[in-house]
C-alpha cells in the first residue's frame, strides 16, 4: 500500500510527538513537512535531523513548498485561533485537515466512537485531551441507558501543559462540554480541567460522572453498563496503549433526598443512579514524558484518524 504524505503545523510538544509517531509507528503515512514559526524551536531542529523538510514561516511557507501538492493530510497542532487562519488558507487546496486544537471548525471525532461517520469531512476536530479520554466512556454508557447528565474532570500534570494548552483553557471546557452531548450522547455535559503542580508529575487521570435513569426497572443494566465501558476502554487502548481503567466501574443509587432537580432527563424524570468511572492515561514516551498522557492521547488519536483516512482513500 502506498504511503500518504502528511504535514504537521506546530513544532511544539504535540506537533513534535506526532511527527515522531508518524516516523516510527505509522504504517501508511510519511512526513512531507514540519511547519513552525520559530526557527530555533526544538521541533524544527529534530525534524531537520530526521531529514524531514522544515518550514519556519507557518502555513504560508507550507503552501510555498515545492512538494506541497504531494501532501494530502495536514495536522494542525497550533492553537484554536491559529487554526481558524490556517484552515482558511488551506481550504482552496483540497487538503484533509486534522485539527488538534479546540477550534471545532469541523465535526468532533473520537476514533473509537464515530470516526467512520466523518471520513468524508474535509476538516475533523479531535476535541481535546480530556474529551478523547472521557467521551468514549460517556458514549459507552449512553449505548445502554439514557444519560441526562455527564460531567468529566481531566487532571493533567502542570509540566505537560504548554503555552497552547494554557491559552485554550476556555476553549477546552466549551469544546469538551459540547462533544459530551454531540458525540457522547448525554443530554447535558460539563467539563473541568485541572493542572496539577505535583512533583514528581502525575500521570493523566480522568473521572467521568454520569447520571442515568430507570435502572430499577432492569436489574441487569448495571452489568451491561460495566461491560459496555470495559469494551470501549479496550477499543481505545488499541491506539492508546496506556489508556486503562484505574478501578472498577461504580454504579450507585442516588438518595431520594439528594437534589438533582436541575438534571432531569428529557422526559422530566429524576435520575436514579450515578455511574462513576476512573481512568488513567500513560503516554508512550515517544517524545514526551510518560506522565504526559494528555498529549499522547491527542497525537495517538489524530494518527489513528489519518491512518484510517489513508486506508479508505487508498
Amino acid at each position: 500500500m502506498s504511503r500518504t504524505k502528511v504535514a504537521i503545523i506546530g513544532s511544539g510538544n504535540i506537533g513534535t510527538d506526532l511527527m515522531i509517531k508518524v516516523l516510527r509507528t505509522a504504517q501508511h503515512l510519511e512526513m512531507g513537512a514540519m511547519v513552525g514559526i520559530d526557527p530555533s524551536s526544538d521541533g524544527l531542529a529534530r525534524a531537520a535531523r530526521m531529514k524531514v523538510p522544515t518550514v519556519h514561516d507557518g502555513v504560508e511557507g507550507l503552501i510555498r513548498l515545492p512538494n506541497f501538492d504531494e501532501i494530502e493530510i495536514v495536522f494542525d497542532a497550533t492553537s484554536a485561533k491559529s487554526h481558524e487562519y490556517n484552515a482558511s488558507r488551506l481550504a482552496p487546496f483540497g487538503k484533509r485537515l486534522i485539527d488538534l486544537t479546540p477550534a471545532a471548525i469541523g465535526p468532533y471525532v473520537i476514533p473509537a466512537v464515530n470516526l467512520d461517520q466523518h471520513l468524508d469531512a474535509p476538516n475533523v476536530n479531535m476535541v481535546t485531551c480530556g474529551g478523547q479520554a472521557t467521551i468514549p466512556v460517556v458514549a459507552a454508557i449512553s449505548r445502554v441507558v439514557p444519560v441526562p447528565y455527564a460531567e468529566i474532570v481531566a487532571s493533567i500534570a502542570s509540566k505537560s501543559a504548554g503555552s497552547g494548552t494554557r491559552a485554550n483553557i476556555d476553549e477546552f471546557t466549551e469544546t469538551t462540554s459540547a462533544a459530551i452531548t454531540q458525540v457522547g450522547g448525554a443530554q447535558r455535559g460539563k467539563a473541568i480541567i485541572i493542572l496539577n503542580p505535583a512533583e514528581p508529575p502525575l500521570i493523566m487521570r480522568d473521572t467521568v460522572f454520569a447520571l442515568v435513569d430507570a435502572l430499577e426497572a432492569a436489574p441487569d443494566v448495571a452489568s451491561e453498563i460495566r461491560r459496555s465501558i470495559e469494551k470501549m476502554v479496550a477499543d481505545v487502548a488499541v491506539y492508546v496503549p496506556g489508556y486503562r481503567l484505574k478501578q472498577q466501574v461504580q454504579v450507585t443509587e442516588i438518595p431520594e433526598d439528594q437534589p438533582v432537580r436541575t438534571l432531569l432527563d428529557a422526559d422530566g424524570r429524576r435520575p436514579t443512579h450515578q455511574v462513576s468511572v476512573f481512568l488513567e492515561v500513560e503516554g508512550a514516551a515517544h517524545y514526551l514524558p510518560a506522565y504526559a498522557g494528555n498529549l499522547d492521547i491527542m497525537t495517538s488519536a489524530a494518527l489513528q484518524v489519518a491512518e484510517r483516512l489513508q486506508e479508505v482513500n487508498a
